[in-house]
């Protein structure tokens, strides 16, 4: 899967192209260059008339539970059909280790520039810090700067874009990814439960925990109605599990054609279906449109985490999942998948049901 990734052709971006920088550099004026201007951000309607778009909480602790699970279980499940996005509580995660990942992340982006391009993103490379998908200097370009990084397993790691600073970065993020591992695989189980599916069936994409994450840097922006922090899209992994390192909002999902706002809770992961999950359920689990938007007075910082399918397994709709309809979609391998996905990024286009799958219809 490493492989795969580490053979994107895209254009090195200068150090000047850094999104932080260039927000420090227009602090003054407010002109955002015109590779940053997205006037479709204005062609859709954003819901604003509510607080925050309340996204159904999924109660880990419930799920566990005996007493409760049977109920939390069918609430997960309609949840993953009619949303694709939860908020996980009482996730188990140590609340001094989550403390620690968000003070690692925050000290990183404010270290100086030079020394954050010591792991900074190589030509035609996708691990380390900088921007991912460009491929042109016409094409337009997120708000936004991130730190690029695989996970798990183990041996996939390319610790050359591992940051040294702050000294404890390392060690907390190895923590922090594999307590994310043991949640992914209690939810898979759940979800298995739901599905009536053998556990091992859906389990057996995800064997080996391949895992990835995106540490991410909006800076502010005075003009953040003609700037976007990531562009519409869908995640090609099985779950992304979301934590906000501060509390600025930004996270937008899609809904019968309009923007809401998503009010994420104190010390919950936002938790979502990617497009692998739901080729798995032959579209009874749905992969959610989002986006990310910017504050115009605050950096938003957030770290992601995407599970993602075993690389020599193949990706189709659950044999037992089938016995009431015919397959949505044909089996694909996951190197095939990727590069459909990748080259869908690379293109421009958007990675939805609509672009995304078109190998993939039976």
């Amino acid at each position: 899967m490493a492989d795969t990734f580490d053979k994107i052709e895209v254009e090195f971006i200068d150090q000047d192209e850094i999104v932080q920088v260039v927000a420090d550099t227009i602090r003054d004026t407010g002109e955002v260059p015109e590779r940053y201007v997205r006037p479709e951000i204005k062609a859709e309607a954003v819901i604003v008339d509510v607080e925050g778009y309340n996204l159904p909480v999924i109660d880990m602790s419930r799920l566990l539970n005996p007493e409760f699970s049977e109920e939390e279980t069918a609430k997960l499940g309609s949840v993953c059909e009619h949303w694709g996005f939860f908020q996980l509580v009482n996730h188990g995660l140590d609340d001094g280790l989550l403390q620690q990942m968000k003070a690692d992340i925050t000290e990183f982006f404010s270290l100086p520039l030079e020394e954050k391009l010591t792991v900074a993103i190589p030509r035609n490379g996708v691990h380390g810090y900088g921007h991912h998908f460009v491929f042109s200097k016409e094409q337009k370009v997120d708000w936004a700067d991130l730190l690029f990084l695989a996970t798990r397993p183990v041996e996939e790691r390319n610790l050359a874009f591992w940051p040294t600073k702050p000294t404890t970065f390392r060690d907390t993020l190895d923590k922090y990814s594999l307590e994310l591992t043991k949640v992914s695989s209690q939810l898979l189980k759940f979800m298995a439960n739901n599905l009536e599916v053998d556990h091992e069936s859906l389990l057996d994409t995800f064997k080996g925990h391949s895992q990835f994450v995106r540490i991410n840097y909006y800076p502010p922006c005075r003009k953040s109605d003609t700037v976007l922090g990531l562009s519409p899209h869908t995640d090609g992994g099985g779950m992304t599990f979301l934590l906000h390192v501060n509390d600025v909002e930004g996270l937008q999902i899609k809904n019968d054609g309009k923007w809401f706002p998503v009010q994420s809770m104190p010390g919950a992961l936002v938790v979502n279906i990617g497009d692998t999950l739901e080729i798995l359920t032959n579209g009874r689990y749905k992969s959610i449109e989002h986006r990310a938007v910017i504050n115009p007075d605050k950096e938003r910082i957030t770290i992601a985490a995407f599970d993602m399918a075993n690389h020599l397994c193949m990706i189709g709709p659950l044999q037992e999942l089938l016995k009431a309809g015919e397959a949505r979609y044909k089996a694909i391998d996951t190197v095939e998948f990727t590069k459909g996905y990748l080259s869908a990024k690379l293109e421009g286009r958007r990675c939805d049901t609509d672009t995304m799958f078109l190998l993939l219809f039976a």
